[in-house]
């Protein structure tokens, strides 16, 4: 990891959705999906974003590129505001923050062949045309691991992971410094998981690019990221260094997380105690007061029903939002 400056930064970010009335329920409610998180991301780093379904983990990615504009909270790239510019002047930061989806099927466009799908965003960003474009293609083609008689073919003649390898051609085509992982190996067989991987280090390494690697597999995200942050109905409950969130859990929910991470040696496998979470998961139209956690933590004290957990330093690079510590 470069031991230069941080790339992305966010300030108390929120996404509220309004929901709409349903034969349920004869109130408008808000649905807080990101809700008062801060964090960095350094230059050539990957930060790794974990949660149950539900906790805001693609939302907040969504929201740092844009995509969804922020209800309150500060985002800045390279030390440079972007929160509150419009969808015009983020131009010239979409070429450099791009994204990886999770379903690589329904985010490639079935009309197109494969080599417009990779060229549509040189096209969209006048970078090049004509035979400059055509060779800037094949060379992305190739660093994904395919060949140029694919470039005349649509999505549907490929398997998902020959899909997702075009999503990330895509992707890389604008040259872009920060890009969105959103869990983009957990539509694919396990067999393919472990190349795209690879692949998506070799390429940080090749053209030096910083990541935000959102997944469900603790195992995986281990093994990509340099730093972990594990959210939990729209807050960062804990942020360290990868080594150290596996090696030290400090927040309840985190060491459930990881007591669920399946273990090959069936002996060890015994050994371990299963944490298993017991509560009702609080609604995030309605969160509790205090912290959201309490109703799932055998832990819980009367302070925790009482006061939201901020998040703080405990040791050093190592945050938690805890009243316990």
């Amino acid at each position: 990891m470069s031991s230069m400056g941080k790339l992305i930064e966010v300030k108390n970010l929120c996404k509220y959705f309004n929901t709409k009335k349903s034969i349920f329920s004869k109130n408008k409610g808000i649905l807080k999906a990101v809700d008062g998180v801060s964090l960095q991301i350094k230059k050539g780093e990957t930060l790794g974003l974990v949660g149950e379904s539900g906790c805001g983990k693609t939302t907040l990615g969504r929201t740092l590129l844009k995509l969804y504009n922020p209800t309150a909270g500060e985002i800045f790239y390279d030390n440079e505001e972007i929160g509150k510019l419009t969808n015009k002047q983020m131009l010239s930061y979409r070429k450099k923050m791009q994204m990886i989806f999770q379903d690589p099927y329904a985010s490639l466009n079935p009309r197109l062949t494969v080599g417009d799908i990779i060229g549509e965003p040189l096209d969209i960003y006048k970078i090049c045309k004509g035979k400059e474009r055509e060779e800037k293609v094949k060379y992305f083609l190739d660093k994904v691991g395919l060949d140029q008689n694919h470039l005349n073919r649509y999505p549907h003649e490929f398997s998902g992971g020959q899909r997702q390898r075009i999503g990330i051609a895509r992707a890389l085509a604008v040259n872009p410094e920060f890009i969105v992982c959103d869990e983009p190996i957990s539509a694919l067989d396990v067999s393919i998981q472990a190349q795209i991987i690879n692949m998506i280090e070799d390429l940080q390494n090749d053209f030096g690019l910083t990541y935000l690697f959102i997944a469900h597999d603790l195992s995986m995200v281990k093994h990509i990221s340099n730093r972990v942050g594990i959210m939990y109905l729209g807050k960062l409950v804990e942020i360290a260094e990868s080594n150290e969130v596996y090696s030290k859990p400090i927040h309840p929910y985190t060491n459930a997380l990881l007591s669920a991470i399946p273990i090959p040696d069936p002996d060890e496998a015994k050994r371990r105690q299963r944490i298993i979470l017991e509560g009702d998961i609080p609604s995030p139209i309605d969160p509790p007061p205090g912290c959201r956690f309490k109703s799932r933590c055998k832990y819980a004290k009367q302070i925790c029903g009482e006061e939201e957990p901020i998040l703080k330093e405990v040791s050093p690079g190592h945050c938690v939002a805890c009243h316990l510590f």
